[in-house]
């Protein structure tokens, strides 16, 4: 049976020019580069600058993308945009970003699923290019999440940077069979239960602000490493695959220790595995993109790979993609 599938045709990325190491966050809040270090990989992240926004890196990352891709805007029928950290309450920052390239036509609009946002936001632009509603779509992941940080907390101010990561996704006639090429099925979750695990404690509705970030880390470490080894698991059975099968991973990058114990329980070789965490920190729902752009760049993604990604974020929410290249 002939269907659309969504195949990627671009990556891109953009990361803040100022950086902050470490050694520099000693200077910020009581803690060390050692304790850094032994407790989540990361050595450094990116901020944003005081006049740059949360469009303004997606913009940029959205313009890599699209000449990667070698297509213009024009060629654009669907931009949809995973944020936490949009520029304002309303119009969505999807919306900025679509004036910005130049898109007159189509659709633009954000989604909002934490650290999950990019895997949300690629289920629901691939559905779109299924049911023949879009040919080629704008997948976008950018935070400005130093905006929301307590930076007095040194359990949280450490472990999160900015940035922003977009992929095109075209629209290719395949057989449906997990032999195609693109996105072969998209798995995702939540549980508000956990709400308090990790949120924002502000909002428009409720406090008028916009809040900070506060987490439980050790309860969220735990479910992490639970929920993201059961849906990749299930993104692999879905597909009559095995984890023997996958030739590259683009996890979330939270931290070093959850992608270290997701990967165990799941046996696939470290080898197989992005990790870019120790130079972005946690860009939220930039950080799959971001990751799999530097993937893509060093030629460690052959046509024809199995590809997951996967992510877990407040909420919770979790999910994962599975994608022939």
């Amino acid at each position: 049976m002939t269907m659309f599938r969504s195949v990627v045709s671009g990556c891109g990325s953009y990361l803040p020019e100022k950086v902050i190491t470490n050694k520099q966050m000693e200077d910020i809040v009581d803690t060390t580069d050692e304790w850094i270090i032994e407790r989540t990989g990361i050595r450094q992240r990116h901020i944003a600058a005081d006049d740059e926004l949360t469009s303004d890196l997606a913009i940029k990352a959205a313009q890599r993308a699209l000449e990667d891709a070698k297509i213009s805007a024009k060629d654009i029928d669907l931009i949809v945009l995973a944020t936490s950290t949009p520029d304002q309450t309303f119009p969505s920052t999807a919306t900025r970003v679509q004036a910005a390239l130049g898109m007159e036509t189509g659709a633009a609009f954000d989604v909002q699923a934490v650290c999950s946002g990019f895997i949300y936001a690629l289920a629901t632009a691939d559905n779109f290019i299924r049911a023949g509603q879009a040919k080629n779509a704008l997948v976008i992941g950018a935070e400005t999440f130093s905006r929301i940080l307590d930076w007095e907390d040194r359990t949280t101010c450490v472990l999160f940077g900015d940035g922003a990561g977009a992929i095109v996704l075209s629209a290719e006639v395949g057989e449906g069979t997990n032999q195609d090429r693109g996105v072969l099925s998209s798995h995702l979750h939540s549980d508000g239960r956990y709400n308090d695990m990790l949120y924002v404690d502000g909002g428009v509705s409720s406090t008028k602000s916009a809040g900070y970030l506060r987490m439980k880390g050790k309860e969220v470490f735990r479910h992490a490493v639970v929920n993201l080894a059961n849906v990749v698991k299930e993104a692999l059975s879905f597909n009559n695959f095995t984890a023997d099968d996958v030739n590259m991973v683009i996890p979330h990058q939270a931290n070093k220790r959850i992608l270290d114990a997701t990967i165990r329980k799941l046996k696939i070789s470290p080898e197989k595995v992005a990790v870019t965490v120790q130079k972005h920190a946690n860009t939220s729902a930039a950080s799959i993109p971001l990751a799999l752009d530097e993937v893509v760049k060093a030629n460690r993604i052959a046509k024809g790979d199995i590809v997951v990604l996967e992510a877990m974020g407040g909420g919770f929410t979790w999910g994962a993609c599975l994608i022939r290249w």
